[in-house]
């Protein structure tokens, strides 16, 4: 099956390690602070995937002129980014991926516009290129895309992982993601292909349910996971970065899906709901107890 036409495409995923490495059998990118996108371009339309195969193309109407920066269809993996001072801003991404009104998004574009960012490129004039080594497909990426438009094309450095790192650190970025040169694009599955090493460790944690203000409304967030044997274990809490639309969504999911107080149920007035929301926590590093240092909350997540 033709991959533009079926747009089915889940992405390659990462796996991960604690410090960095020198290797000249990798190149390294910057990990960028944004939303995975999977995009589907021709110089007529552009259709813009989640992880979760969510057509996310008309909440970022920005990016509709990416079009233009192709003369043959093209599958680009790469993220959604808001710069902010010219780094990436999840934050002000979470704010813009969370509106709904037509008007504002389009004020939101002018003022804060999403880029996409491609690091890779997995078909190219009726071409399945997911066989190819990623050096090749870096060298065709570059000859099928044109820079422009809110689009950019990911650089690179080879071999120097462990000062590119500690470059990113400085910044105060996420992290780097290490890649191998012959590596091929495996579609959806997680290999050792592709390593990130965070600066910040970020988890993707069940809200368990909410602490309120003295107004009854959403406060803190009680975060949560399944171990490896199924059971639903608590993280901590975390109350910075919780914005009022993510308030809202919460307080309305909490009309209609309240459970009983859980075994592990250690914080007082909580409204403990049904674990189904997914969002990330951004922490220091886990503590003695499993809980998490410094936690700050990034947002909830549509393609988990």
């Amino acid at each position: 099956m033709d991959l533009f036409e079926t747009k089915n495409i889940s992405p390659m995923l990462l796996n991960e390690v604690k410090e960095p490495f020198d290797d000249e059998n990798y190149i390294y990118e910057l990990k960028l602070d944004g939303i995975r996108c999977v995009a589907y371009i021709e110089p007529k339309s552009v259709t813009l995937q989640n992880k979760r195969y969510k057509d996310v193309t008309d909440i970022y109407p920005e990016l509709s002129e990416i079009r233009k920066c192709v003369k043959k269809r093209v599958i680009l993996d790469g993220e959604l980014v808001v710069l902010t001072d010219g780094k990436p801003d999840f934050y002000a991404l979470q704010r813009r991926s969370l509106m709904t009104d037509s008007f504002r998004k389009s004020l939101a574009a002018k003022k804060n516009p999403v880029q996409f960012v491609a690091y890779d490129i997995l078909y190219y004039s009726e071409t399945d290129l997911t066989d190819k080594s990623l050096m090749e497909r870096k060298e065709i990426l570059s000859k099928a895309v044109t820079e422009g438009h809110n689009l950019s094309v990911s650089r690179w450095i080879e071999k120097n992982g462990v000062a590119f790192f500690e470059l990113a650190k400085k910044e105060n970025l996420e992290g780097i993601v290490a890649k191998k040169k012959d590596g091929l694009y495996f579609i959806g599955k997680r290999t050792s292909e592709w390593i990130k090493i965070k600066v910040m460790q970020d988890e993707d944690l069940l809200v368990l349910g909410f602490q309120p203000d003295e107004n009854g409304k959403v406060k803190d967030l009680i975060l949560g996971y399944y171990d490896e044997t199924g059971e639903l274990k608590c993280r901590g809490k975390v109350y910075l970065g919780v914005s009022k639309a993510e308030q809202k969504i919460i307080a309305e999911f909490a009309k209609k899906n309240t459970v009983k107080r859980p075994w592990f149920d250690k914080y007082k007035n909580v409204v403990w709901l049904k674990p189904q929301l997914v969002g990330t926590a951004h922490f220091m590093h886990e503590t003695e107890s499993g809980g998490m240092r410094q936690p700050v909350w990034k947002g909830l997540r549509e393609d988990k």
